[in-house]
């Protein structure tokens, strides 16, 4: 099928699979690796790259450069937030003593219980029955599970 095809076309088409690939995959990296296909595609049309080495060569370069010159400064547009509330630098593992919400009435022993913590719905437990709009400390985190405790 591509026995016959230019080398741009190839090119093209690889950066084409890259740019869409990131979509699926996370990291914000595979992107880069895209552009420098396409970077490839352009010199290699313009007969400024006649050989396989070359092009690789090409290829390799722009995508590292442009990888390292461009990561951070394009990864703020696309990072996702559910509320601007929650520190994206915060550490996940450091929320004990922070506070949430019962959003879902919390029964000891029982499973359904939730809580809103940064804006987002957490499964928790508690040892002592807890209503819907309570405010509650987060005692521990296990998993994607909060252990809360009533503020008295």
């Amino acid at each position: 099928m591509f026995e016959n095809a230019s080398p741009e076309l190839l090119w093209f088409l690889v950066g084409l699979v890259l740019l869409l690939s990131e979509l699926a995959l996370p990291g914000f990296v595979i992107v880069f690796f895209g552009i420098g296909a396409w970077i490839t595609a352009l010199l290699a049309g313009f007969g400024v790259l006649p050989g396989f080495n070359a092009q690789l060569l090409v290829f390799l370069v722009s995508s590292i450069l442009a990888l390292a010159l461009f990561r951070n400064k394009g990864k703020k547009y696309f990072e996702g937030r559910v509320s601007r509330v929650w520190n994206p630098s915060a550490s996940m593992e450091d929320v004990r003593g922070q506070r949430a919400i019962v959003t879902t009435p919390i029964v000891p022993n029982a499973v359904g219980g939730k809580v809103e913590f940064n804006g987002t719905l957490w499964n928790a437990d508690a040892e002592v029955p807890l209503t819907q709009g309570q405010t509650v400390e987060i005692v521990e985190q296990s998993n994607l599970r909060l252990k809360v405790k009533p503020i008295l």
